[in-house]
């Protein structure tokens, strides 16, 4: 194996480990919520999850932003920058989270006003929102931090991270809820305290394994005029490009629900795939946050478009590997997902779209990562922008014809979009 493709798999499989991990937190709350008796603390779990799902997955671009430009100011060997940009992008994301956390009426409000849950799910959600939203300086300073260490080349240390989240909030979860008698503030405490615990450990993993850089760091510069625009230039197109991606994922799950049930049940279960495959790419794409930017900011161009070339090869390995695997074992998965027969009979008829999505996905995830690594920005918000338009004026297209085939059509092209436009915007920019 050569050393670029040892560089991709450091950073990519820790990263996939970290995705992977992450839905087992809101998996953990589900679990435990589900032996309590009631199905009102199980839409109290799924009301009040989403509504944090949605507000963090907006505010990700503290993240995107600041691994990009941490791997620029590593490849420029600007080591006080770096540092810099920790405390930067660490001060922004508390900021942001007091914010939140002073529009908590509003913003809880708000949340069951467009989900509508009955009454008893209501009066459960707001206990369980009540006591989470003090886990948002956590939250969002841990997307700070994660940002930060995989600029840094570090996908390890956000890996480790994920996992004693998981295990504190089995533990203290399991604890509060059958141990000590408490019921849905149980499950809510003991995400806190993972939330918290990761948070504390990224702090403490970050001083000692970075401590020497105190000695290049100084306040001067990390407030100033230039870097905080450029910071919010880079941000605002990442938190733009971000509210398309909300819009079509939001807007795919109500079309489907329009359609009853059994469609809704149909897209749910089949999303799973795009979901798994999401996961593993993802961690190339981080491969492709640290190294692109790195290499970008050092001003290496051939090692640059040896990444990208490396990046794709193994994006389409991942592709071909993942299409194989749906293939042949798409219906026992399936089968561990639902026991319902009808369901399970109405995803063939739609399967094939399942079936498209690893290799029309492939490019977007892995344009992602080169383009937030290089601060291409602009250009993931014209192709994310794009790519939404196509998604929308092709399910209205052929919605009339096609139902939910026209639905899975418009979202395969979404995907394809995204990947082909990006293609044609980065090789512009190199032409230059």
């Amino acid at each position: 194996m050569d050393n670029r493709n040892k560089q991709i798999l450091n950073i990519a499989l820790p990263a996939i480990v970290s995705n992977i991990t992450v839905p087992l937190l809101g998996l953990v709350d589900v679990a435990i919520v589900g032996h309590l008796g009631a199905a009102a603390y199980i839409g109290a779990i799924a009301v009040g999850g989403m509504t944090f799902n949605v507000v963090y997955w907006i505010f990700g671009f503290l993240r995107m932003g600041t691994s990009g430009m941490t791997s620029q100011a590593l490849g420029r060997r600007d080591l006080g920058e770096t540092a810099r940009m920790l405390v930067r992008s660490v001060g922004i994301a508390f900021a942001v989270a007091f914010a939140l956390i002073a529009l908590q009426i509003p913003l809880r409000e708000a949340s069951l006003a467009i989900m509508q849950p009955t009454e008893e799910v209501a009066r459960l959600t707001t206990v369980y929102f009540n006591i989470l939203i003090w886990g948002a300086p956590a939250m969002l300073g841990l997307f700070s931090l994660s940002g930060w260490f995989i600029g840094m080349q570090n996908s390890r240390t956000p890996m480790l991270i994920a996992i004693v989240q998981n295990v504190v909030n089995i533990a203290a979860s399991t604890l509060l809820v059958f141990g000590c008698g408490m019921k849905v503030e149980g499950v809510a405490f003991g995400t806190l305290t993972a939330q918290y615990s990761g948070f504390v450990m990224a702090v403490v993993m970050c001083l000692k394994g970075y401590g020497r850089l105190r000695a290049h760091f100084s306040w001067q510069g990390v407030w100033r005029r230039a870097a905080m625009s450029h910071f919010f230039s880079v941000n605002r197109d990442i938190f733009l490009r971000t509210l398309c991606m909300v819009a079509v994922m939001l807007f795919f799950t109500s079309a489907g629900s329009r359609q009853g049930e059994v469609v809704l049940a149909v897209n749910t279960l089949l999303m799973q795939f795009y979901l798994l495959f999401s996961y593993v790419m993802d961690g190339f794409a981080y491969a492709g946050e640290a190294l692109s930017g790195r290499y970008y900011g050092a001003r290496n161009g051939a090692a640059l478009r040896d990444t990208v070339r490396h990046l794709f090869r193994w994006g389409l390995a991942m592709a071909a590997g993942f299409t194989l695997v749906y293939g042949f074992g798409g219906d026992a998965f399936l089968s561990l997902l639902t026991d319902e027969p009808h369901v399970v009979a109405a995803s063939h008829t739609y399967y094939y779209w399942a079936l498209a999505i690893p290799l029309a996905g492939m490019a977007a995830f892995v344009w992602d990562g080169v383009f937030i690594g290089c601060t291409m920005t602009r250009g993931m918000l014209v192709s994310m922008a794009f790519a939404a338009a196509t998604f929308f004026v092709l399910y209205y297209a052929l919605r009339g014809s096609y139902a939910n085939h026209g639905l899975w059509m418009a979202f395969i092209a979404y995907m394809a979009v995204r990947g082909i436009a990006q293609s044609f915007i980065f090789s512009r920019r190199a032409d230059k």
